[in-house]
């Protein structure tokens, strides 16, 4: 009798400690990193490199618009999540809004990485809060073999040459704002006469419209249904890659541009982890993954000698200036402008 169960608590042993693992103790839990922003922001090597070497399982939720990000995370009041990329112009009201946390600059020690460019914007001043992950650049591209004369910036789009063959995207402040510079004047203004003048020069742009559309714009460039397109960057990326011999104008009247930026909500879960991860973000051949995967224009200044030469902005650009939020007043009458050039186009 002895003998049977000195047998059995021998074998209970042997079972305890193949459920426990050798050391006798269970496999270390993953901590999680719920990452929020759009679908398909990264390469699933750099996820997939970041839970190996921090040993943390990143949750990948996405949102459809910056608008949902900001309503969900303040039902969450700052918490659910650890991570958020977003654009610039929401950061700001969710930094208004106490929603944001500072940056840990003990765990962001590559935040030096980043391009003085874009750094103090008008979102975060003073480098508190955001660390850009990319630049998107609106940019004309046109094809040479279809237009007779060099563009070289926002007014030769008025072009009367360029009649039915001018393709936009449809973004209402982008080409409000663009209009503007045309002009001499903000992507910002704030003076309700002088963006009633802008409505007036935007609708004398209509006839050269073919298309006025958010997806897939650079299509209409390469199939020949338009010579010339005001494309995002990634569609210009892609523009490119179908035919380099399609020309990219930087122009004259000066950059607008926005920036998609990381930052940590003030209430986040797991905020060690979340600073771990953006550090990681800002190793410049993590950036390099990143920045040639979204296509965006590189914002890691460590990384320009790696990155794409196409994603990298050329020292001769001097001038740019970004989207910001203005009064409802002045977003009324851009609004107003909008309505009316699609009418004159025909949409």
């Amino acid at each position: 009798m002895k003998r049977k169960l000195t047998l059995l608590l021998a074998v209970a042993m042997v079972l305890m400690v193949a459920l426990t693992g050798c050391g006798g103790s269970a496999p270390e839990a993953k901590e999680e990193l719920v990452l929020f922003t759009w679908q398909g922001m990264f390469p699933q090597e750099v996820l997939d490199g970041f839970e190996e070497e921090f040993n943390v399982e990143i949750v990948y939720s996405n949102f459809d618009t910056d608008e949902t990000m900001l309503e969900k995370l303040s039902l969450a009041k700052g918490g659910d999540y650890d991570v958020i990329i977003a654009d610039d112009y929401i950061i700001e009201q969710a930094v208004a809004a106490d929603l944001v946390a500072e940056i840990d600059t003990s765990i962001v020690t590559n935040f030096k990485n980043i391009d003085p460019l874009y750094q103090g914007q008008f979102y975060d001043p003073d480098d508190k809060y955001t660390v850009p992950y990319g630049a998107g650049i609106p940019l004309i591209v046109y094809d040479p073999e279809q237009v007779d004369f060099e563009i070289k910036g926002y007014k030769d789009l008025w072009n009367e040459s360029l009649k039915d063959s001018v393709a936009i995207t449809a973004n209402y402040r982008v080409i409000n704002g663009i209009t503007l510079l045309s002009m001499g004047k903000s992507m910002n203004e704030e003076d309700v006469a002088v963006i009633e003048e802008a409505g007036k020069k935007l609708k004398d742009l209509a006839p050269n419209i073919r298309m006025i559309q958010d997806d897939n714009t650079q299509n209409a460039l390469l199939n020949g249904e338009a010579s010339v397109a005001f494309l995002y960057t990634s569609q210009v990326t892609a523009a490119l890659a179908e035919n380099p011999n399609l020309k990219v104008v930087y122009p004259e009247e000066g950059l607008g541009f926005g920036i998609m930026a990381a930052f940590v909500p003030a209430k986040a879960p797991n905020a060690k982890a979340a600073g771990e991860f953006i550090n990681y973000l800002l190793r410049p051949e993590i950036a390099k993954q990143c920045i040639e995967w979204i296509g965006y224009y590189n914002t890691n200044e460590a990384a320009n000698d790696l990155v794409d030469a196409s994603l990298v902005v050329p020292d001769t650009v001097t001038k740019g200036e970004i989207i910001q939020n203005v009064s409802s007043e002045a977003d009324e009458a851009y609004n107003k402008n909008w309505i009316e050039f699609k009418a004159a186009c025909g949409e």
